[in-house]
Parts: C-alpha cells; sequence; structure tokens
C-alpha cells in the first residue's frame, strides 16, 4: 500500500541526536524504497535541504552541509516517485485548512495524500491514528 512521507521523516535519518528516531525514520524509508510505496511530495524535499542545513544552534553546525544536502536532495529524487502540486491538491489544501483546521503547509501535506489516493501519511506532526478525508496520519515513532 503506497504512503506518503512527510519532511521530519527524512531529516530523522540524518539525524543522530536521537538514535532511536533515526533508526526508525531509515527502516521505513528502506522499506518505502524497497516496496515502491512510499512517495514523497516535493514540499517535503525543499524543507528537507532547509531544516538540515539550518544551524542546531545558534551559530553551530547543522546536521549536513549545504553540499551534502543538494546531493541528499537528489537522491531522494531518483530513488522516490515525487509528487508536485496542481491546482486540484491547492483546492484542497484550502479546503483542508479550513475544515480540518490544519497550517497552510501540514494542509498542503494532507492534500497530496488525498489527491494522488495515498491511504496513509507518516508524520509526526500531526495526531496520531488521525482519519483526515480518506487519510490516516501515522506516527511511525509511536508504533
Amino acid at each position: 500500500m503506497a504512503f506518503l512521507v512527510d519532511t521530519n521523516i527524512l531529516v530523522y535519518r540524518h539525524d543522530p541526536r536521537d538514535p532511536s528516531k533515526q533508526a526508525v525514520a531509515a527502516a521505513l524509508l528502506r522499506r518505502g524504497l524497497e516496496s515502491g510505496e512510499a512517495r514523497v511530495p516535493h514540499q517535503a524535499v525543499i524543507e528537507f535541504v532547509a531544516a538540515v542545513t539550518r544551524p542546531l544552534v545558534r551559530n553551530g553546525p547543522s546536521l549536513l552541509s549545504k553540499d551534502e544536502a543538494l546531493q541528499e536532495a537528489e537522491e531522494i529524487l531518483g530513488q522516490f516517485d515525487i509528487l508536485y502540486p496542481n491546482e486540484q491538491v491547492l483546492r484542497t489544501a484550502l479546503r483542508g485548512a479550513a475544515a480540518y483546521r490544519m497550517s497552510w503547509f501540514d494542509a498542503h501535506l494532507w492534500a497530496y495524500a488525498e489527491v494522488y489516493g495515498l491511504p496513509v501519511l507518516y508524520s509526526e506532526d500531526f495526531q496520531h491514528n488521525a482519519l483526515h478525508g480518506t487519510v490516516r496520519i501515522k506516527n511511525p515513532f509511536l508504533e
């Protein structure tokens, strides 16, 4: 069964500060890659580069250098099916933001899953096991 992956899953794969989350994220992505079931919205690729290159503490190091982040983004683009927005995704996000009181970015992410018929969205940013429309939210770190 195909599923959508949120940015935080991509980021935790490179974040050694929480080894258990890193292991869960790596396993989920590996499973999705091997089965061909994982889908990544273009938004998550953009957010991934921003998140992993942001300093962890003021003036401190980031998880990845800019070059490493860009290389990893290229690998994500080559390994996973990337979903791009269209008018239907945008209109669904607008309705989802209003109906479910989601932030714009969360509504946009959810809309990808809703429009592309993906029954599961893996993220830690939503309420675990919530059902929005036809999409079940799963926090892989709680399963």
